[in-house]
């Protein structure tokens, strides 16, 4: 599971690194000019997040936040490939 920050309707499509949040969290930050709408945003956020990270969108599931800026999203793949890809995103 990732955790994400999305500010929709920005200037260009784009990840803002890793966020640790006041409650002790990490948040992954991204920005994507797709407006928060009819899922839009959701969608942009998705397919970002799968060429970041370099899988296909089909491996990634949004599991909740869907009308929030806070979004946990499920990521199928080798957990080791992942976690160095995630790191190097930060």
């Amino acid at each position: 599971m990732v955790s994400l920050r999305v500010t929709p309707n920005a200037g260009r499509d784009c990840l803002d690194g890793i966020e640790q949040r006041d409650d002790g969290t990490a948040v992954l930050r991204l920005r994507v000019s797709a407006v928060p709408d009819k899922g839009k945003a959701n969608a942009a956020v998705l397919a970002l997040l799968a060429k970041s990270l370099s899988i296909s969108k089909s491996s990634l599931t949004l599991v909740s936040g869907e009308l929030s800026r806070f979004k946990t999203v499920h990521v199928v793949g080798d957990i080791d490939i992942l976690v160095s890809r995630l790191s190097t995103l930060g």
